[in-house]
């Protein structure tokens, strides 16, 4: 039987990219594992970890540009915050679930049984390494395009005061994956005259206490806490 033509093999993903390879030997290079390259007797075969070294440097470009140009007053402790925020492991995991990326990976038979499609690291790795490949293939301004696509729902979010609102949310998941534990928030202070209050909330993860924060509601001082926290933990 002939052999499927690698475009084929991946039409459904280049329809959500919006993008075809001319060279599909890249995007074949993309998903190969290191893994699976040492299982192969072909010493030929090179897996996709420098197209993820490439990835990552041309996703911080276009990221660093795209959040340039939406958030004019945005200062550069800013742009750097919501830029790590974004290409993170979780963002980059993300992207690699919606676009169904596990399935396409070439990975030796350890790495395949220990369920490793479904690693965020990997996951991520991968997701840096298509970035490379059609960096590659098409140039810049193509892998900008596509890049703004993908991270449109988080790039929607910093125009807009939405991920702000989100950052309890976002300290919850980071804190369940690297601490296996939940933020607590303690009011600590009360102030001002019944009308006119303002409170001052404490937030602890495993009873060390990572921010405070203050508002004219409980939520609100909650909020900025866990935007503290969360910005000072991605830092780390």
């Amino acid at each position: 039987m002939k052999a499927l033509h690698p475009n084929k093999a991946f039409e459904p993903l280049y329809e959500e990219l919006g993008y075809t390879f001319r060279d599909p030997a890249l995007i074949l290079q993309a998903f190969r594992h290191a893994s699976y390259v040492n299982e192969q007797m072909d010493a030929g075969l090179e897996d996709n970890e420098r197209l993820e070294f490439l990835g990552d440097a041309v996703l911080d470009l276009a990221i660093s540009h795209l959040l340039m140009e939406k958030n004019k007053g945005a200062d550069e402790g800013e742009l750097s915050r919501f830029r790590s925020m974004m290409v993170d492991e979780t963002g980059l995991h993300d992207v690699a679930r919606r676009l169904d990326l596990g399935s396409y990976l070439l990975l030796g038979r350890g790495e395949d049984q220990s369920l490793g499609r479904q690693k965020p690291s990997i996951l991520a790795d991968v997701t840096e390494a298509l970035i490379g490949a059609v960096y590659l293939d098409g140039g810049f301004d193509v892998t900008k395009k596509i890049i703004e696509k993908l991270f449109a729902p988080l790039l929607e979010k910093v125009r807009t005061d939405d991920l702000v609102q989100d950052f309890k949310s976002l300290l919850q998941e980071f804190t369940q994956q690297m601490f296996k534990s939940l933020p607590k928030y303690r009011l600590t202070e009360e102030t001002g005259p019944a009308h006119d209050k303002v409170f001052r909330i404490a937030l602890a993860v495993n009873g060390i206490v990572l921010a405070e924060g203050m508002g004219k509601s409980k939520k609100e001082a909650e909020q900025h806490a866990a935007k503290e926290a969360f910005l000072r933990l991605k830092e780390d």
